[in-house]
């Protein structure tokens, strides 16, 4: 059992799109398509004890990485505060969750959903295969961080607007310079605004720093768009509907 949670594990790096990879991703599929639609029409009461136990896995999750993280040794402020998209994603969604707030929800679906599915798609678990602590405990994350969005969407009936995206794509931006500030102060690379990670990733084929942010933005942009065009196709119907 301790190797499963060893610093120096032995027992293989991740393989992507493997066996336990693509189960994983078939499982979360399901979750989303075949379970979570279920939850329409029940009672408020039972879909808030939905909501809190989800925001306790979600944050007991991202607790055992920060206990893992310092009893192997490697918890440090320039790398462990949570200040990556992701980390700052579980405390969003927890409040979201609880509180259903709309405004978290724009962020959460845009953002949440956009980045969290990449990193489902492609994890940065490096040396640690399934079934180490380190693989699931980043898969079961991201999955939770982009689901907690479109349980909202789906369940809660909350949808973004395309003033939804300016306020996002704005906020994104104020926020990638505050932590670029916070970067130079400590000497960390939160969000990579200095540099490249160190482990493989998709900013590697989108030029050197700082061309790299551009191409990001870039990126960032288009997947927001994609992720709205469900909405747009619907407005547009219903559009049509009227006129008709």
């Amino acid at each position: 059992m301790d190797q499963y949670f060893a610093k120096d594990y032995t027992g293989g790096a991740f393989e992507l799109f493997g066996t336990a990879h693509l189960a994983f991703i078939a499982f979360v599929v399901f979750c989303l398509v075949v379970l979570l639609p279920r939850l329409r029409g029940k009672d408020e009461r039972y879909l808030r004890r939905f909501r809190i136990t989800y925001t306790v896995i979600m944050v007991v999750n991202e607790l055992a990485w920060h206990i893992w993280k310092a009893w192997i040794g490697e918890w440090s402020v320039q790398t462990m505060l949570p200040l990556h998209m992701c980390s700052v994603f579980v405390i969003l969604n927890s409040i979201m969750l609880l509180t259903r707030n709309y405004r978290i929800y724009e962020f959460s679906y845009f953002l949440g959903i956009g980045g969290a599915m990449q990193a489902v798609l492609t994890p940065d678990a490096g040396i640690y295969g399934l079934p180490h602590f380190r693989a699931w405990q980043t898969l079961i994350a991201h999955s939770m961080i982009m689901s907690a969005a479109i349980y909202m969407t789906v369940v809660e009936g909350y949808r973004p607007t395309w003033r939804s995206l300016g306020r996002v794509f704005l906020w994104a931006n104020v926020y990638m310079l505050v932590i670029t500030g916070v970067n130079l102060l400590i000497g960390s690379n939160y969000m990579y605004t200095l540099r490249k990670p160190d482990t493989a990733s998709l900013i590697d084929v989108l030029g050197p720093w700082p061309l790299y942010l551009i191409s990001l933005e870039l990126v960032a942009l288009v997947v927001c768009v994609i992720l709205y065009i469900p909405f747009a196709i619907k407005d547009w119907r219903a559009r049509a509907t009227v006129a008709a």
